[in-house]
């Protein structure tokens, strides 16, 4: 079982797509791509990104939302990563194992996962002054959040 499940609905950039791969890769985590994408799976960015980590991602692609949301247990522990959450993110209310969503840059999570998971929505806090963070970035920090969490002898 993979540490982590992580979610990008549609995201929009091959480049942060490749580098969130690499860092699942690198950390035990599943990643599942929900369609449609902003790019094609064979965009030269998200293959710079993910360098030689690529072929060993363990990777699931989604046609569509629906078809996501299909596969998910109802029993599953999820938490969506939004910018339009009000609580912040605490990695000491997620298990290891559990599903954190993340949607595309430009569009967020769409109405249908919030209405499925509503009060599971948590944000990374930042200052008031910007809008979001790099979505890479937001991916990153929730999951080494986690790991550190869970390695951590404090």
């Amino acid at each position: 079982m993979p540490r982590y499940d992580i979610v990008l609905v549609r995201p929009d950039i091959a480049g942060n797509t490749g580098q969130i791969g690499r860092s699942c890769m690198a950390m035990g985590c599943r990643l599942h791509l929900v369609h449609p994408l902003g790019y094609k799976i064979t965009d030269a960015n998200l293959k710079r990104a993910g360098l030689d980590y690529w072929p060993n991602l363990d990777l699931k692609q989604h046609d569509s939302v629906a078809d996501w949301l299909d596969t998910v247990e109802p029993e599953r522990e999820v938490w969506l990563l939004s910018t339009r959450a009000e609580k912040n993110w605490d990695p000491a209310e997620v298990t290891p194992g559990a599903t954190l969503v993340f949607g595309s840059e430009t569009g967020g999570i769409p109405p249908e996962v919030h209405a499925r998971w509503a009060g599971r929505e948590r944000k990374i806090p930042i200052d008031a002054r910007a809008r979001s963070l790099n979505l890479s970035a937001c991916v990153a920090m929730t999951l080494g959040s986690l790991i550190l969490r869970a390695t951590s002898i404090c």
